[in-house]
């Protein structure tokens, strides 16, 4: 079977010149042109319900639960995601979070880009962590 043209796929950057990633993230993800998006808004770690856990990690599930069920109603999957943007409200918070994003990028062929950062609070106290997703596919995939 032929090799993909590494200039027209979708791929993880991780240049052997600069330090490895801390944890499962690339530096960066290439996305060639004609590629298809989606983009989500930042989703919280609350219940269809208006339930929100206490507890870090849970609403970090959440959160990649939320993320989940809008790339599947446009037809992607976690697989198509290039980039993950978090938020959290403070640094013991960091482990949980690290714990569900792992767990939602495990068996990820291609692992995307993803950054992490402390944010002083949302909208509402309950809140811990927020998480929008970025992701693409190759429009004849």
């Amino acid at each position: 079977m032929p090799m993909p043209d590494p200039h027209h796929a979708l791929r993880a950057l991780v240049p052997g010149t600069i330090r490895a990633p801390f944890a499962a993230y690339a530096h960066g993800t290439f996305v060639p042109a004609g590629a298809e998006w989606v983009f989500t808004s930042g989703q919280l770690g609350v219940t269809a319900g208006d339930e929100i856990p206490n507890d870090i990690r849970a609403q970090a599930d959440l959160c990649f639960a939320a993320c989940d069920a809008i790339l599947h109603e446009a037809g992607f999957t976690r697989a198509d995601t290039v980039r993950i943007n978090a938020f959290v409200t403070d640094r013991a918070h960091m482990a949980g979070y690290m714990a569900a994003r792992d767990a939602w990028c495990a068996g990820m062929a291609r692992l995307p880009a993803s950054t992490l950062v402390i944010v002083s609070g949302f909208t509402r106290p309950e809140f811990k962590v927020e998480v929008e997703v970025t992701a693409a596919r190759l429009a004849d995939a």
